[in-house]
């Protein structure tokens, strides 16, 4: 990380920002700077270099096209890949875990390599996954639930080289009973809201791992109580 500025590369917005995943970026540096740190969203479109000198990148979700546009742009500029060589954070959301992921199949039964940086492959499930989505989470939250709106046809497997995010408590998410995947500091997950609002324990997590130190304990009394009523929504329906 830069020694002034956290610098957050919100990549390809125009084609990757379904659902408001864009906020991510918000959360990220308003997080930042409520503890003292300087912070600079950074975005990067379609036709642009992407950086390898950030210190977080981030990506959101996109209908079938502009995924399939957005790992193309991704594998045409390696700004990404020497980043994350270099140790940089990568958060990926919905279409964003699909394009980290190796291999993705769009609705028209094409293959798309990924970036390689999760090991998982998705294919076109059977039913659209459309509804509250509630995790327990991996050993890397701290018991924080899981909270988000998925929207997606995917199905995506895991390899050895990735690790679930959390287990399904509601909802579909990768569709085995798991959500999400890690490798090193690369995250991807299903979890729409934008999620890094509706998850503070892995907005901070993601920004630990930036800073290289682990942040002190934050209270923002609306986000617990929009956590509050997301949760409780699934536990009253079951």
């Amino acid at each position: 990380m830069a020694e002034s500025i956290v610098r957050i590369g919100l990549l390809l917005p125009e084609v990757l920002g379904t659902y408001g995943d864009t906020g991510n970026a918000q959360v990220l540096g308003k997080r930042l700077q409520w503890r003292g740190f300087d912070a600079e969203v950074v975005p990067v479109g379609l036709g642009e270099a992407v950086p390898s000198a950030l210190d977080l990148y981030l990506l959101g979700g996109g209908e079938d096209g502009a995924q399939a546009l957005a790992a193309a742009h991704l594998r045409k500029y390696p700004g990404l890949r020497r980043a994350v060589t270099a140790g940089a954070v990568v958060f990926g959301v919905c279409a964003g875990l699909q394009v980290l992921g190796t291999r993705f199949r769009g609705l028209d039964g094409v293959d798309h390599d990924g970036l390689g940086l999760l090991d998982v492959t998705t294919e076109p499930g059977e039913q659209r996954a459309v509804a509250e989505l509630v995790a327990t989470p991996s050993r890397l939250l701290a018991g924080a639930a899981l909270t988000g709106f998925e929207n997606h046809l995917g199905v995506s497997k895991l390899g050895a080289g990735s690790e679930p995010l959390g287990q399904v408590v509601r909802g579909t998410g990768n569709g085995d009973g798991t959500e999400g995947a890690v490798t090193d500091r690369v995250v991807g997950t299903y979890l729409h809201g934008p999620a890094l609002a509706r998850n503070p324990a892995l907005a901070d997590l993601l920004l630990a791992w930036t800073v290289g130190h682990p942040l002190g304990p934050l209270r923002v009394p609306e986000v617990e109580r929009l956590r509050g009523e997301r949760l409780a929504v699934p536990r009253r329906r079951r």
